[in-house]
C-alpha cells in the first residue's frame, strides 16, 4: 500500500512520521505543481493520499465521489483509490479541528468566532464550529468582512488563524494584531510548524487559552490511516502520538549561567537522541569571524548581544535540534519568543562556586554573585523546565529526556 501527502511544497511535513505510528503502510511526501495535479491524480502511484495547502478544492473535480462530510464541508484532505481505480474524497479535518477545539475546553455555543482565511481549513474550522452553536464570521482578504474592517468584529470571542502567515520559515509574520480585540477567550492556528506561531504566542502574552495545529494534523492523521486500511483505530493514540512527535520535532533549548554545563549536556543529548546539536556561542563566533572576548572588546555588550539575538532567531526557527545558549541570553526580553516558538527551555541549575570563570569575559571582570542575582528570576522567566545540574551531566541530559517523553 503506498500512500502519502499531496501539496505544493512539502518541505517541513511531520505527516510521514505520524503516519509510521499509525500504520503499516508506506507514506511519502508528493509535491505536484498546480499544472501537474490533474494528471498527477488520474495516473499517480498511490492508493491513499492527504491533501494538503491548496489542493483541498482542487482535487474535488478528480473524486468520483464525496464522502457526506466531505460534500458538506466543500473541502477534501483525503483520497482513496477504490478497486476500480475511481477516487473518494474525504474530509478528515472535521473530526481533526473537533479534537483541536475539545482540547481547549473552550465553549463556542452562542460566542462569536473569526476564522482567518477562506480555503478548505476554513471551511471545516466553519462547519465545526457552526455545529458547536457559534456565530461564525469568516474574515478573507476581499470579502465583506475583511482585514481592513476586523475593528466591527472586537466583541469576538474565539479566533481561528486557517491562513499559511506565520509558518516556517516565515514564523515573524502574524495575520492580525489582537489588540482590537479585548473580548476574546481563546486563539487557535492550524498551523504546527512552528509549535507555536507569532499569533499563539501573543495570545498567551494575555493569558488566552491557545492551541497549535499539531492536535489537528495528528487526530485527522489518525482518522485518514482508517480510510487508508479498512481498520477502526483508538482514539486513545492521539495523545500518545502527540507526545512522541512532539519530543522528536520541538527543540531542546538550554539556559542559564555561564559554566552550568549547557554544552557538555546538550552534546550528550545530541549523542543520544541523534539530534544535531547547535551551540549558540559558536555560531555567534562563526557569524563574526572572532571569538566571544574579541567580540566584546571591539564592539561591546550590547554589540554582541545584538549578534546574539540574530543567531538565535536563526536557531530558533529549526525543529528537533538540540540548541545551547549563551548565559546572558535571557538579558533580552526579546529572544525570549524566538526561542519558545519552537522549543521547549531548560534551565541547568548549578552552585555558583562549581561555575568556571576562564574564557568568559563578564564572569571574569564583574560580580558573579551579583550577575547570578539579576539573572535568576530572568532564568525563572525564561524556562519552561529547572533541571538539578549539580550531579553528573549525565543526569541532567536523562532528566531533560525523561521530561520531553512526559511533555502532553
Amino acid at each position: 500500500m503506498q500512500c502519502g501527502l499531496l501539496g505544493e511544497k512539502l518541505g517541513h511535513s511531520y505527516s510521514p512520521q505520524i503516519h509510521r505510528l499509525l500504520g503499516d503502510y508506506a507514506y511519502s511526501l508528493f509535491e505536484v505543481s498546480p499544472d501537474a495535479l490533474g494528471a498527477f491524480l488520474r495516473q499517480g502511484d498511490f492508493s491513499g493520499l492527504n491533501v494538503t495547502i491548496p489542493y483541498k478544492k482542487a482535487v474535488i473535480p478528480y473524486c468520483a465521489a464525496l464522502s457526506p462530510r466531505a460534500k458538506a464541508v466543500g473541502a477534501v484532505n483525503t483520497i482513496v483509490r477504490r478497486p476500480d481505480g475511481t477516487l473518494i474524497g474525504h474530509n478528515t479535518d472535521y473530526f481533526g479541528f473537533e479534537r483541536m477545539l475539545a482540547s481547549t475546553g473552550l465553549s463556542a455555543a452562542g460566542k462569536k468566532a473569526l476564522v482567518l482565511g477562506s480555503g478548505g481549513a476554513a471551511n471545516t474550522a466553519v462547519a465545526v464550529l457552526s455545529a458547536a452553536g457559534a456565530e461564525v464570521v469568516v474574515i478573507s482578504r476581499t470579502g465583506e468582512n475583511n482585514y481592513q474592517n476586523l475593528d466591527r468584529h472586537a466583541d469576538a470571542r474565539l479566533l481561528v488563524n486557517t491562513t499559511p502567515v506565520g509558518m516556517f520559515p516565515n514564523v515573524e509574520e502574524s495575520p492580525v494584531s489582537l489588540e482590537p480585540f479585548g473580548a476574546l477567550e481563546g486563539v487557535l492556528d492550524v498551523i504546527f510548524n512552528p509549535a507555536r506561531t507569532k499569533l499563539l504566542m501573543d495570545a498567551q502574552r494575555r493569558g488566552l487559552v491557545t492551541c497549535g495545529g499539531l492536535q489537528m494534523l495528528v487526530s485527522q492523521a489518525k482518522e485518514s490511516a482508517e480510510w487508508f486500511t479498512g481498520h477502526a483505530i483508538d482514539d486513545g493514540v492521539i495523545p500518545d502520538i502527540l507526545r512522541t512527535i512532539r519530543a522528536q520535532t520541538e527543540n531542546i533549548i538550554l539556559i542559564g549561567m555561564p559554566g552550568c554545563g549547557k554544552t557538555t549536556v546538550g552534546q550528550i543529548l545530541a549523542e543520544k537522541t541523534g539530534r544535531p546539536f547547535r551551540d549558540a556561542d559558536a555560531e555567534i563566533e562563526a557569524k563574526a569571524g572572532m571569538s566571544i572576548p574579541e567580540i566584546f572588546a571591539r564592539c561591546g555588550e550590547d554589540g554582541f548581544r545584538a549578534l546574539e539575538t540574530q543567531v538565535l532567531a536563526e536557531l530558533g526557527r529549526q525543529s528537533g535540534c538540540i540548541i545551547a545558549t549563551g548565559g546572558g541570553c535571557v538579558t533580552r526580553a526579546c529572544n525570549y519568543p524566538l526561542l519558545h516558538r519552537n522549543g521547549v527551555l531548560f534551565c541547568l541549575n548549578r552552585g555558583i562556586d562549581h561555575l568556571p570563570t576562564a574564557g568568559r569575559p563578564l564572569s571574569q571582570n564583574g560580580d558573579l554573585q551579583e550577575m547570578y542575582r539579576i539573572r535568576r528570576p530572568l532564568y525563572q522567566r525564561f524556562a519552561d523546565v529547572q533541571i538539578d545540574c549539580t550531579g553528573t551531566p549525565e543526569a541532567a541530559a536523562m532528566a531533560i529526556l525523561a521530561s520531553m517523553e512526559g511533555e502532553t
